[in-house]
C-alpha cells in the first residue's frame, strides 16, 4: 500500500475534493482511470503515484513529450 506524499491542508483539501487521490492511494487505484495502480516502472515512477495518484498508464499519457 502507498502512502501519500504531504502536501499543504488546502491542497490535500482540493485533491481529496476532485479526485479521491488519498483515499485512492491508500487503496492502490488510479485517480485518473479508477484502475488498479500496482505496477510501476521504476522508483521514479512509484514515488509519483504518491503525489499524484496516477498509475504507470496514465503517467505515461500524461507526461509525454510528443
Amino acid at each position: 500500500m502507498a502512502t501519500p506524499s504531504e502536501k499543504s491542508p488546502q491542497m490535500e483539501q482540493f485533491l481529496e475534493t476532485f479526485m479521491g487521490r488519498t483515499t485512492a492511494i491508500l487503496l492502490d487505484y488510479c485517480t485518473m482511470c479508477r484502475k488498479p495502480a500496482t505496477d510501476f516502472r521504476d522508483e521514479l515512477s512509484r514515488k509519483e503515484y504518491t503525489i499524484s495518484g496516477l498509475c504507470m498508464r496514465c503517467q505515461d499519457e500524461v507526461f509525454t513529450d510528443e
